[in-house]
């Protein structure tokens, strides 16, 4: 059979800045792809290129005979007064299907996406069901390929475990831009990365994302070595050149032409191997009081339902909260109570004195018509006051990975993933007790997010993180606070016990039925073995043990030196340091059995 879509050498640049060129890939039965990169690699402009939204300026996409591509966007709009049946049935209409199946689609999609009425006016859900819509829209006409982009960014949690499920069930290729690690490892048997870093213009590496990151590291290390060879080539070349050959043979002038193509070469690979990242670092307030916020029997409600009561939780320093729970559970609200803008229907809320606030809207609230230099610079000047030194604002647009040539342009033609590294910028300016970050992550690339997590763990304040990003809450929370929509809260270690406890409030009685989409998904739940996090440190294990296992080695050694053996300190020293790594070892084989097992 072959391949659904093939992409030969293609290409798009928008003016004089080239995204891509010559990209060549294949989605065939069964892909279920993986695409990632940095911002600004041009991801969004591939796939509406493979989706047919748009055209190359060069190459071509060719499709097999009668293939249906479905493309779902970033942002999802229907036009006003449009309902949910409306929606999907123009769908239905727009591929042809027969009147004869129109019914059994709609009920099956509208079952499977949860949509709790046909009714409903599609413009006026809220963004997280627009975005089920649009996938249904997109999957209720059967597609041989689905390209969706950056569908997480708009799915809370509970929406991004249905797409999961949805990817994992689909009988037809998917192609997804995604940041969401987790997802990527859950569903995806393909990633492709798209970055000027690789000569091809991108890699494609087959299984899941931690093995995508195995095979990165091993191409990265590979090319930094023929890099290196490069070099050394280059640097012979030069040295016979500056020695004035003369160019009169045959033999001198092909020495000389290939000299010059290889220096070409090494000006290539440099310039693509030449990786910038942003430099996040949230400035500190150095409070000494440590109870920062005290909420005491918190309840709030709106028209006479109660969206949490009785809540009470202290934010000290060092506290990382991740905040959790299905839209509508209270989330921005308690947001909003903690930076005082509303007040409590009940309880109370203690602040510590003169306490500084940073919030991190997820609206991304930047006025689009300031400059991107007005926009760094909230004073007008021409530098910024950082830990309390003065930085011109070019340095500082620099540091977010902005040219100098950005800096009169305005912040509407900036991407997603820009704005946001602009408001992080700003946000860097103003020292913080308590940092309230409402989706983050949302159009940051990996690289970014990265970083933008060691910065939190740094953090040396409290901060309260609201995020469908699950690797981003595991890592930075030091607690979950889950909120369940009908008034009640908990506290959790970490995203999985959350989880866990909504299950079980969930989870029907013994009186009702169970239906069978839901034994599949406990089914699939339960086959489920290393998370993200289990695989990463599986990978490396191995070698850690063999590690443990020389330093033990070579501290056995050590006792038998007869200089060490006949000299009391050093010989206490050498035993108390043998008995720690032992320990250590044996900590590391119980864990390496453990998820050997685990790993089935």
């Amino acid at each position: 059979m072959p391949p659904i879509l093939n992409a030969r050498t293609i290409s798009k640049a928008f003016g004089a800045l080239p995204l891509f060129r010559d990209i060549s890939l294949t989605i065939s039965d069964g892909d279920r792809i993986g695409l990632i990169g940095p911002n600004g690699a041009g991801k969004s402009t591939l796939l509406s290129i493979l989706g047919g939204q748009q055209e190359p300026d060069s190459g071509e996409v060719a499709s097999r005979k009668r293939a249906r591509v479905a493309y779902v966007a970033q942002d999802s709009e229907f036009a006003p007064g449009r309902t949910v049946r409306q929606v999907l049935e123009d769908a239905l209409a727009n591929a042809r299907v027969s009147e004869d199946e129109h019914d059994g689609r709609l009920h099956e999609t509208v079952g499977r996406a949860g949509f709790p009425s046909f009714d409903s006016e599609a413009a006026s859900l809220s963004g997280g069901w627009r975005k089920r819509l649009a996938i249904a829209e997109a999957t209720i006409t059967h597609p041989d390929v689905l390209m969706l982009d950056e569908p997480t960014n708009h799915l809370d949690l509970e929406g991004i475990e249905w797409l999961e499920d949805l990817v994992q069930q689909a009988p037809y290729a998917v192609v997804t831009i995604s940041h969401d690690r987790y997802f990527l490892e859950n569903v995806v048997t393909d990633i492709i990365e798209l970055n000027r870093i690789y000569a091809e213009g991108l890699l494609r590496v087959r299984g899941s994302y931690s093995r995508f990151l195995e095979e990165k590291q091993s191409y990265l290390a590979s090319q930094s070595r023929e890099q290196e060879a490069l070099r050394n080539r280059v640097r012979t070349e030069i040295d016979w050149l500056r020695r004035g050959p003369k160019a009169r043979t045959t033999k001198s002038k092909a020495r000389i032409d290939k000299a010059n193509e290889l220096i070409g070469q090494l000006a290539d690979v440099n310039s693509r191997t030449n990786t910038r990242t942003t430099d996040i670092d949230f400035t500190a307030s150095d409070r000494k009081t440590k109870r920062l916020i005290e909420l005491e029997n918190l309840g709030y409600e709106i028209g006479g339902k109660a969206i949490f009561r009785d809540l009470s939780f202290t934010f000290t320093a060092g506290t990382r909260v991740g905040l959790v729970g299905p839209n509508g559970s209270g989330k921005t609200t308690l947001l909003r109570l903690l930076r005082n803008e509303i007040q409590p229907t009940s309880g109370a809320i203690k602040r510590a004195e003169f306490l500084r606030t940073v919030y991190f809207s997820q609206l991304r609230e930047i006025d689009s018509s300031l400059t991107l230099k007005q926009a760094l610079t909230p004073d007008g000047g021409d530098s910024v006051t950082f830990n309390g030194r003065q930085i011109h604002v070019a340095s500082w647009a620099n540091r977010f990975l902005f040219t100098g040539e950005q800096l009169n342009q305005p912040v509407d033609r900036l991407s997603g993933g820009e704005r946001a590294r602009v408001l992080i910028a700003r946000l860097m300016l103003e020292p913080a007790d308590l940092l309230l970050l409402d989706e983050p992550t949302n159009d940051l690339d990996i690289p970014t997010l990265e970083i933008l997590e060691e910065s939190l763990l740094e953090f040396p304040g409290a901060l309260v993180l609201v995020t469908h990003d699950r690797y981003l809450l595991d890592r930075v929370s030091t607690t979950v606070l889950g909120l369940d929509g009908e008034g009640d809260a908990a506290q959790f270690a970490d995203y999985s016990q959350w989880e866990e406890w909504k299950n079980r409030k969930e989870q029907p009685s013994s009186a009702t039925p169970v239906r069978e989409e839901t034994a599949i998904t406990e089914v699939r739940a339960q086959k489920k073995k290393l998370s993200y996090l289990e695989a990463r440190e599986f990978a490396t294990i191995e070698q850690r043990v063999e590690e443990a296992d020389e330093r033990v080695s070579a501290l056995k050694a050590k006792l038998e030196d007869h200089a060490v053996a006949t000299n009391a300190n050093e010989l206490q020293a050498t035993l108390a340091e043998l008995e720690t790594a032992q320990t250590e070892m044996e900590t590391l084989y119980a864990r390496w059995a453990e998820l050997t097992e685990k790993a089935g």
